[in-house]
């Protein structure tokens, strides 16, 4: 069954629908919040968001409509402004960069060298992406964790398809920056350390 025949069923009054909805959902919409909390370091409140975003969800469902936007968009919409809303109330919008995680974790390498440059280069680009504006890093998130495509981004965070491809663009553009001097130095010291033996 398409989500829109679930969600004619809901408002008929046939509440077990919406739990089919949530099985759909569930766990993209539980990363994508763990993500966005995560750079705030309020990461265990993540299913407790997730579950805010079903139930602010399920009391609106009478005023979603379908021909505005999808299920999907509307969903990610109300759990984006939830995060928002309580990482403000956590005054946590501009976060301590070492609390936020951004990037998936690095697998475990039997070289503890290998591990902690690859840790050293994670938090690095962690501490890139949080530094990023919370439109851009938002994008980033949805678009690169997420896969969601340029008009979904858009319906998210109420911007235009190209005001989401500008974002992106700063958004990588500024990463980039923040990273270059870090590769450069850490592939000099590469060099310098081959040239030593």
């Amino acid at each position: 069954m398409i989500d829109s025949q679930l969600i004619r069923e809901i408002k008929d009054g046939n509440s077990e629908a919406y739990g089919e909805l949530m099985r759909r959902y569930e766990r993209k919409l539980l990363s994508f919040i763990y993500h966005m909390v995560r750079t705030a370091g309020l990461e265990a409140m993540a299913e407790d968001l997730c579950n805010e975003t079903f139930y602010k969800a399920y009391r609106s469902l009478h005023s979603f409509r379908e021909v505005e936007a999808s299920f999907s968009t509307w969903l990610y919409t109300i759990a984006r402004n939830t995060v928002l809303s309580e990482m403000r109330k956590h005054k946590a919008i501009a976060c301590s960069l070492e609390e936020g995680v951004v990037v998936p974790h690095a697998p475990i390498d039997s070289h503890p060298e290998h591990a902690l440059i690859r840790n050293e280069r994670v938090i690095k680009v962690r501490e890139a992406i949080n530094a990023l504006p919370e439109k851009q890093r938002s994008a980033l998130i949805l678009r690169e964790y997420d896969g969601k495509d340029y008009q979904e981004i858009a319906n998210i965070l109420g911007q235009t398809v190209s005001s989401v491809k500008s974002l992106l663009f700063r958004a990588r553009a500024s990463v980039k920056v923040q990273l270059e001097p870090y590769f450069l130095e850490s592939a000099y010291e590469d060099y310098e350390g081959m040239n030593s033996r």
